[in-house]
């Protein structure tokens, strides 16, 4: 009954999985994630998802994050790298440089720090991950 589903190798995730890590959940480390994630919860160390991270109203990020794109409700202390498009919404708070290939900024929102984007943001993002990995 259990295993008629085949096991996945570890690493590997089914497509169209999320991440979440909820509201009153603390974590201390860095997070990697090949789906989408969601924080709702406090992050401190640096995350990296292959996939769209979703930092909800109450979410905190103390680190960098990494991904294809981002959706920010919540607060950020850190870089951000996002390949595809940044979205800052609602009263999002983001101190830290910011790479994205597209930003979307909307008026509540706050950011404090360096904005690079544009055609050229994959060279940069190579560069800014040799940083990061330092």
């Amino acid at each position: 009954m259990f295993n008629a589903k085949t096991k996945e190798p570890y690493g590997e995730t089914t497509f169209g999985s999320t991440t979440i890590i909820g509201a009153g959940t603390v974590i201390n480390g860095d997070v990697e994630s090949n789906s989408d994630i969601r924080i709702d919860g406090v992050l401190i160390g640096n995350i990296t998802a292959k996939a769209k991270i979703l930092i909800g109203p109450n979410g905190v990020v103390n680190g960098n994050v990494s991904g294809l794109q981002a959706d920010v409700s919540g607060k950020i202390t850190g870089k951000i790298k996002v390949e595809e498009l940044l979205q800052l919404r609602d009263k999002a708070n983001v101190q830290g440089d910011i790479y994205a290939g597209k930003l979307q900024i909307e008026p509540t929102a706050t950011f404090n720090g360096q904005c690079h984007m544009g055609a050229n943001i994959v060279e940069l993002n190579a560069e800014l991950s040799n940083a990061i990995n330092q």
